[in-house]
């Protein structure tokens, strides 16, 4: 599928790239991104030969976040909606949960792995996007910040969710509270990505790791995300209830029962 500011692609038979393409806005959010970066998700999520996918950025941004020109027309920063979609506070909240909250809602019900490629500077919803991925590799030219506040704003997309998940309620504040952008570097340190490259060798990397992961026990996969996005949210009791679950199911799989007959067959007799 590809049009004017989402492209998705197969990079591969099992990899997926969906790519933010509204370059002369530093990809910067559009009504018309948002619905089509909905459907790539759908589209990835239900298409079984798939198994990762990567999310980067056209250009030399990976996403600066909402369209500020659409938000200061009044507008809202979901981009090009209708003036009366964004004209009192019951319409603006209906119209964040109808948009560009179904991505976050949608990814959260994604059991495969999604990676960020940051491949430069993610802003405030831009950032929160790349939050939202299970992991980040990001340029080493790039900078990240919270710019919510230099315009009066909280998160809209869940960013606040997420970013005390990732570096830790007090960090999270310091970032959202004073706008500052960090380096890459900085942000490793953080914990906010996960590994950071020169610009040129970034994607190259991001997809080296994606095929390690096309390589490993798919639907032992999907159950440890599963466990650990929501090591959180239930007691130990229930954790350890859907872990043996889990583990009853996957040892059921062709997929264990393979691998289990090659780990005996490699063994030599004493």
């Amino acid at each position: 599928m590809e049009n004017k500011h989402i492209i998705f692609e197969h990079h591969s038979e099992e990899v997926a790239v969906l790519r933010i393409n509204r370059p002369e806005y530093l990809n910067s959010f559009s009504h018309e991104m948002i619905i089509d970066w909905y459907n790539a998700l759908l589209e990835f999520k239900e298409d079984n030969r798939l198994k990762v996918l990567i999310l980067t950025g056209t250009g030399k941004a990976f996403s600066a976040g909402g369209d500020i020109k659409a938000l200061s027309s009044g507008d809202g920063f979901i981009g090009e909606a209708k003036e009366d979609l964004w004209s009192n506070a019951v319409k603006r909240k209906a119209s964040l949960w109808e948009n560009i909250q179904k991505i976050p809602m949608l990814l959260e019900e994604i059991d495969k792995p999604v990676i960020a490629c940051i491949n430069g500077d993610a802003i405030g919803a831009g950032l929160d996007m790349a939050l939202m991925c299970d992991m980040r590799f990001c340029a080493s030219q790039a900078r990240l910040g919270e710019g919510y506040i230099h315009l009066g704003l909280v998160p809209g997309d869940g960013g606040s969710y997420f970013l005390p998940k990732i570096v830790g309620v007090s960090k999270a504040l310091e970032l959202l509270w004073t706008g500052e952008r960090i380096n890459a570097q900085a942000a490793m340190d953080l914990g906010l990505v996960d590994y950071v490259y020169p610009a040129e060798e970034l994607f190259e990397k991001t997809v080296e790791f994606a095929n390690v992961l096309c390589e490993k026990p798919q639907n032992a996969l999907k159950m440890i995300k599963r466990l650990v996005k929501n090591h959180d949210k239930i007691s130990l009791r229930n954790h350890l209830d859907m872990v043996s679950s889990h583990m009853a199911v996957v040892t059921d799989t062709h997929e264990y029962i393979e691998l289990l007959k090659q780990m005996k067959s490699s063994k030599k007799p004493e």
